[in-house]
């Protein structure tokens, strides 16, 4: 099939299935299935726009789009993605390429050892999907040096597919163990240095068997990831969640709720404590309060409101506490 053809046929299908959808005059209730379909329709509509877009781009600077035999290629020479079980989005894929086929061409370089075979800058989860489907996959075939491939790879997984915090900061380590620097290391995943640095602080500290063990854990923020890497310094924790990886529970857990637990056993056995970036945060890591301590003394700002008042209640009890155990400095 021709480039042309390929295209008319994708702005063919965005157009009918926008030409399906129905318009609501006045606002209904979904069950929340409903809504979620609704979501992932119009999802869908949006990456097939995009996806036209990018195919005008492509076939105008001279790129031909070509069917090749998964067979044909290899993933990435740098992996950016952390595998796992359970993955929606792939599911969402298949089911869409089944129905539709693939809207999307996916990017490739001949392969810089192997004749006849290719290697994919993007589009991994396409080729997954195509090979589950056992169809040809649609690509673009370009002239990719290894540092224009990782720039391909890390700006395409960017804006549109969205990988985790972790997947981010686990690829910015490999790039770097690849001898990539950290100028190029910005330009692949579209960040600036001082957040560069702040995924391979990340990746570094943790053991990258723990963060294959957790998962992508796309719910949980830069923030959870430093303060979790901060903690992992003490020896003791990190015991703690060597020897929770190795429960069976564990491993029974989805992505988010692996770093929960591991998250808790770093904390140790209080209900509550004061993590290395002077945060006072609850077992699930909500912010209560931080301390900053000075040359003058101790400030301490409460940023939970129910935290203040529980304080208030307790405080003469705790000021009881405080006596009863440092009799000593009392005294005076």
């Amino acid at each position: 099939m021709k480039g042309r053809d390929i295209l008319k046929n994708m702005v063919s299908s965005a157009g009918d299935e926008a030409a399906k959808a129905p318009i609501q005059s006045q606002p209904q209730h979904k069950p929340a299935g409903a809504v979620r379909a609704m979501n992932l329709s119009l999802g869908r509509l949006g990456d097939e726009a995009a996806a036209a877009k990018e195919l005008r781009s492509a076939l105008a600077a001279g790129d031909k789009v070509v069917e090749l035999s998964p067979a044909q290629i290899e993933a990435s020479f740098i992996q950016d993605r952390i595998p796992t079980e359970k993955d929606a989005a792939l599911d969402e894929l298949i089911a869409s390429m089944r129905e539709s086929g693939q809207q999307v061409p996916i990017l490739v370089r001949p392969h810089p050892t192997k004749d006849n075979q290719y290697q994919a800058a993007y589009g991994h989860r396409r080729l997954r999907a195509a090979i589950v489907l056992e169809r040809p996959v649609k690509a673009i075939v370009r002239q990719l040096s290894d540092e224009e491939l990782i720039v391909a790879q890390g700006q395409e997984n960017g804006p549109r597919v969205d990988l985790s915090f972790i997947e981010r900061a686990l690829f910015a380590k490999r790039l770097e163990q690849h001898g990539f620097d950290r100028d190029r290391i910005s330009q692949a995943l579209s960040v600036d240095k001082p957040e560069t640095s702040r995924l391979l602080q990340v990746s570094d500290v943790i053991p990258t068997e723990v963060i294959l063990a957790i998962g992508p854990a796309s719910k949980i923020g830069r923030p959870r990831w430093l303060a979790f890497a901060e903690l992992l310094r003490d020896r003791a924790a990190s015991k703690r969640v060597a020897d929770a990886i190795a429960d069976d529970q564990f491993t029974a857990s989805d992505t988010n709720e692996r770093f929960t637990r591991l998250w808790n056993q770093a904390q140790g056995p209080k209900a509550s404590k004061k993590d290395a970036t002077g945060k006072i945060r609850t077992r699930k890591g909500i912010v209560l309060a931080s301390i900053e301590r000075t040359n003058k003394g101790a400030k301490v700002t409460i940023t939970s409101e129910a935290f203040a008042q529980f304080l208030d209640a307790q405080m003469g009890d705790l000021v009881e506490r405080f006596e009863r155990e440092n009799a000593s400095e009392t005294d005076h």
